[in-house]
């Protein structure tokens, strides 16, 4: 009775695991004898084959060509049988790690070189289990030499999936057969099973073990409908602009606006006299939250009178996928047939691996055969702080990406803008953060903080080891033992100066102010879902991230040397450091956005082209 108690525990700890692996459920008892006792019992059944190629097919590509070296075929005279509930196997992994320490552990534990051991065939991957981000990254891992020899086959006759086995934390793979083979039968899998035979993107998700030239095929890029933009998204009210509502009714100016804040920083840094801080949002005039507001018609309707520093379907603009597609707005052509830049030429090039596989896969053949540079930042669409987000070139590679989650390819910009840091000699990667304030969306009034931020790379750029963080990434506020380089904007400024004394930063930020009025633009120029939704009592602060780079090398067209480029826009973004650098940072902006209070010398209102002030 113990034992079936045990195994009663064991499935209900498991169930989701086996149900989601779609594992049957006449394996289970077997699968817990195995995982209780480790038993790896595979070489009892199944045997290894060395494969041997034709002279002309031993010729490899620069990188890892997918030729598998090793197959497993059907040892057991008998054959294996579908239904033998047996005939379940344990896979052990031979290596497990994540990305940002890859190269060091192969580095100190193996006497080979890394590209030649990261090969994208035998890579598999898993989402860990946590409560923080950091603590859900993916972990990947090569299985041993039984799981990396089951080949590939579109009509596969086993399936190999993962199982955390929570009694001892460790992850296995779990090798089963969903048809009868006799034996000598290749063991194989299909590697892209969790997508149709006649879905487009299939062959593109194959590229790692079978080499296919889509080249030919476009790499246009078409809005898509409005489900896809509210697809992963909880519903939001909002009110209609044929609605009729209460008028706002704002409090009497010899008043204090009072404000609920969920923000510790605000609370600590608003202390104009013209607001209270109080406890509770009901009898608030100003909600500024850190949490998601979804019920605007009904905040229109019922309390007509509150504020809240959100948009109705802002998200267009704060999740990256979303945000590449209503900056793409912007343009009147796709891209540059000779030189494959695309447009506008703020918006860096950017498809969607889960929507636009196939057609990324084209451009970046095209590219490849135009010999144009080809590295790629990997970054999911909800998350920041640069977690699980990786700079490559391997097609093999980032086409494996998104099986740990939905994720952008936006290309890199090989040719920044440097900066020189001094204490350092060296030329390093520098962004430069505005705060954007949002007022209204028709008609169009927005703002930046004359006040910019800095964060700089504490290492000299090249391109190069780009899992050097410190080397390629300038966010270093979440990194442990890396410097955080502080220089406040007017002094940048004058070290701009002097380093690009033919560059005028005045000049450069009526570009980027153009820029971010035409991003604003774009996003609330479509009605809800596909854009922000007009709301009287809305007010908002974002921060656009920004980076300058010179032209590619192929570039043929007319424009200024310097080019930004529109990295990201973040919903709350963190503002302490500007309330370090400038006490009234908070008390400037609820003035100007809840008091309708101008100041020309704090804030720069957004203007089209030709129009600057």
């Amino acid at each position: 009775m113990d034992g079936i108690n045990k195994y009663n525990e064991f499935v209900a700890l498991h169930k989701p695991q086996l149900e989601s692996a779609a594992i049957p459920v006449h394996f289970w008892p077997a699968l817990y004898r195995k995982l209780c006792t480790e038993i790896f019992d595979a070489g009892e059944a199944l045997q290894l084959m060395l494969i041997d190629y034709d002279e002309d097919d031993e010729e490899e590509d620069e990188d890892d060509n997918g030729k598998p070296a090793f197959a497993l075929e059907v040892a057991r005279e008998q054959g294996i049988k579908a239904n033998d509930p047996t005939a379940i196997y344990l896979i052990d992994h031979a290596w497990t790690f994540r990305w940002n320490t890859a190269r060091q552990q192969l580095e100190r534990r193996i006497d080979c070189a890394p590209s030649r051991v990261l090969i994208w065939s035998m890579n598999n991957a898993s989402i860990s289990e946590g409560l923080t981000d950091e603590q859900r990254l993916p972990i990947w891992y090569v299985m041993d030499e039984v799981g990396s020899a089951v080949n590939h086959s579109d009509e596969p006759n086993f399936r190999l999936v993962p199982l955390l086995y929570l009694t001892n934390h460790i992850t296995y793979s779990i090798l089963f057969p969903i048809r009868d083979s006799v034996q000598g039968t290749p063991v194989t899998r299909d590697f892209a099973e969790y997508v149709a035979k006649d879905a487009p993107q299939r062959p593109a998700l194959l590229l790692p073990w079978r080499e296919t030239d889509l080249s030919g095929e476009s790499f246009l890029q078409v809005e898509p409908s409005a489900d896809y933009f509210t697809s992963g998204h909880i519903p939001e009210s909002y009110p209609h602009e044929d609605e009729t509502l209460p008028a706002p009714t704002p409090p009497a100016r010899c008043d204090p606006l009072k404000v609920y804040a969920q923000y510790d920083v605000l609370r600590e840094h608003l202390t104009a006299p013209e607001f209270v801080l109080v406890d509770s949002p009901e009898e608030a005039d100003v909600l500024w939250l850190t949490s998601h507001y979804k019920n605007f018609a009904e905040l229109a309707r019922d309390t007509p009178h509150k504020f809240v520093n959100q948009f109705p379907f802002e998200y267009v603009i704060t999740i990256k996928d979303l945000l590449a597609i209503v900056g793409r707005r912007a343009a009147q052509e796709h891209h540059n047939a000779a030189t494959l830049e695309t447009y506008p030429a703020w918006l860096p090039t950017t498809y969607n691996l889960s929507t636009e596989l196939k057609e990324f896969v084209a451009y970046f053949q095209c590219r490849s055969a135009k010999r144009l540079d080809n590295h790629w930042i990997i970054k999911p669409w909800n998350l920041a702080r640069g977690l699980d987000t990786l700079i490559t070139n391997n097609i093999k590679q980032i086409v494996r990406l998104p099986i740990t989650g939905p994720k952008i390819a936006q290309k890199y910009i090989e040719r920044p803008v440097l900066f020189k840091r001094k204490e350092i000699n060296a030329l390093v990667k520098f962004d430069v953060r505005y705060v954007v304030l949002l007022k209204r969306v028709k008609p169009l009034e927005a703002y930046v903080h004359r006040k910019f931020f800095l964060r700089f790379a504490n290492h000299a750029f090249s391109l190069d080891n780009f899992d050097d963080y410190e080397k390629h990434y300038t966010v270093m506020n979440y990194q442990e033992d890396a410097e955080l380089h502080h220089i406040p904007c007017d002094d940048f400024l004058s070290m701009w100066q002097e380093q690009y004394p033919q560059y005028d930063w005045a000049a450069l930020e009526d570009v980027i102010c153009e820029m971010l009025h035409d991003v604003l633009q774009c996003a609330s120029q479509e009605p809800p879902p596909c854009g922000i939704a007009p709301c009287a009592q809305s007010r908002a602060l974002y921060a656009a991230d920004i980076m300058l780079a010179w032209p590619s090398r192929e570039q043929t067209e007319p424009q200024m040397d310097m080019q930004p480029k529109l990295l990201e826009i973040n919903w709350t973004p963190d503002c302490k450091r500007a309330c370090d650098y400038y006490p009234d940072f908070f008390n400037d902006i609820f003035k100007l956005l809840f008091l309708d209070e101008q100041n020309d010398k704090t804030f720069r209102l957004l203007t089209p082209k030709d129009q600057n002030i």
